[in-house]
């Protein structure tokens, strides 16, 4: 039987990105489908998404006094060289991280190797020189496709659109506040060049936790580090540096307005179109930048003393932007008459020459 290899070495918010296909693969197609990680929290959290047991897990060897939690991982490339061995042992290996390019350099290695990109966002960092190593990319919509082609990082031939799995995994609505204001949620990145949080975030939280006519869920990028030691005892502010209501939508469906920067979380948010206001206090030149295409789709808010106004505003002003959300949300995540999961793991069965049972 054919065997495939998904990495999950990086942090959780990626599982998302890559597992509705390959449990499609794994339940349609006669293949063998592993998960590999050196976190037995990541195995038993993948888990938890397959009673059927479709998926082999499997534990990789980590360093000595490694972390091991859904956002703290030890080192990708460690991983990745203390377990060369296991990983030659499959012709076929996927992820949604590019650490995994750096096994091109090692002698010997052969294995063909497939790029689920996770996320959509307009960032220029998510186009990164390492994209180019992978034999097929799969991306969510014909904006990641066309990027990806104009930086020579792909080829109309390896790069296909399979559309945004991670909607078939996403959580439903919940009520986190005891009363009825808008729920905002503020999602800042960690580019520290790109985000205010990484150097005002107290200075934030205070001037949030005196806009009382609003609820605040502050659920910055997993990855960020900044303000880590804050904390508020606010009513209408809700803190999450990392939970499973952080990365599977939760905080997206629950709110009424998002508040960010460049996250690419947005993308998920206005699938059903809401308000957005960004933040841009740091002066950034942006009306003319792709990675700040996103920008365009609500209110930008230079100074924080103008931000209340803004989120005030924000339900009358939305008839303005509705339209290009809704443009640019078809450009970013394509929504075909299948679901996502099942685009993925016919092309990846495809790509592998495999034909369902």
């Amino acid at each position: 039987m054919a065997k495939i290899a998904f990495l999950a070495i990086s942090e959780a918010h990626q599982i998302f990105h890559w597992l509705p296909g390959a449990l499609r693969l794994a339940r349609t197609y006669p293949v063998e489908v592993s998960v590999l990680s050196p976190s037995r929290h990541m195995l038993e959290f993948i888990s938890s998404f397959d009673p059927e047991q479709s998926l082999i897990l499997r534990t990789l060897r980590q360093p000595p006094f490694s972390p091991d939690s859904l956002f703290r991982l030890p080192s990708r490339l460690a991983v990745l060289l203390m377990n060369y061995d296991r990983l030659l042992t499959f012709p076929y290996i996927a992820t949604t991280e590019v650490s995994s390019a750096h096994l091109r350099r090692v002698p010997g290695f052969s294995a063909r190797m497939i790029h689920l990109k996770h996320g959509a966002g307009d960032r220029e960092g998510g186009y990164n020189p390492r994209h180019a190593a992978y034999d097929l990319t799969l991306v969510m919509g014909e904006k990641d496709r066309e990027r990806l082609i104009a930086r020579g990082l792909a080829t109309p031939d390896n790069c296909k659109v399979t559309g945004y799995s991670k909607f078939e995994l996403m959580g439903s609505p919940q009520r986190f506040f005891p009363n009825d204001n808008p729920v905002i949620l503020y999602n800042p990145h960690f580019d520290p060049a790109l985000s205010p949080w990484h150097d005002h975030a107290e200075e934030i939280l205070r001037h949030l936790e005196s806009l009382r006519s609003f609820n605040f869920i502050i659920a910055p990028h997993v990855k960020s580090r900044a303000g880590r030691f804050l904390s508020s005892s606010a009513e209408t502010i809700r803190i999450d540096r990392g939970s499973r209501y952080s990365i599977d939508m939760t905080y997206a469906n629950s709110a009424d307005i998002y508040l960010g920067d460049i996250s690419s979380q947005v993308y998920e948010f206005i699938r059903q179109p809401r308000p957005c206001v960004f933040t841009n206090f740091t002066n950034i030149d942006w009306h003319r930048r792709e990675q700040f295409a996103h920008w365009h789709m609500g209110q930008v808010v230079d100074r924080l003393a103008d931000l209340e106004t803004a989120l005030a505003r924000a339900r009358m002003r939305q008839p303005e932007f509705a339209k290009l959300q809704k443009e640019r949300f078809a450009l970013s995540a394509s929504i075909g008459d299948r679901p996502a999961s099942e685009r993925q793991a016919e092309a990846i069965a495809r790509f592998m020459s495999i034909n369902r049972e």
